[in-house]
């Protein structure tokens, strides 16, 4: 992997003291700057509600349609393995 070289001996020793005092490589410490700045300028993303994300949701995993067999107490029961009372 190529080292990271910055021509500008101001920048240089900026990026070297963050990766000392943070314990990174400089372009680890580089990298993680600009991921902040990147995030501080981007415009946030308009959150979703629970309810659009629900319905989002159910609409791309649709319930399979429905077998006609009861689920009663009967049915859990002999899952089970239990006897009758």
């Amino acid at each position: 992997m190529a080292s990271l070289y910055i021509k500008d001996p101001e920048a240089n020793a900026m990026a070297d003291k963050v990766a000392a005092l943070q314990g990174k490589t400089k372009t680890q410490a580089v990298k993680d700057a600009l991921r902040e700045v990147i995030d501080r300028l981007e415009p946030p993303r308009p959150r979703q509600s629970m309810t659009e994300w629900i319905l989002e949701y159910r609409k791309k995993h649709p319930l399979p349609p429905p077998t006609g067999l009861k689920a009663d107490k009967a049915f859990y029961d002999s899952l089970n393995d239990e006897d009758e009372d």
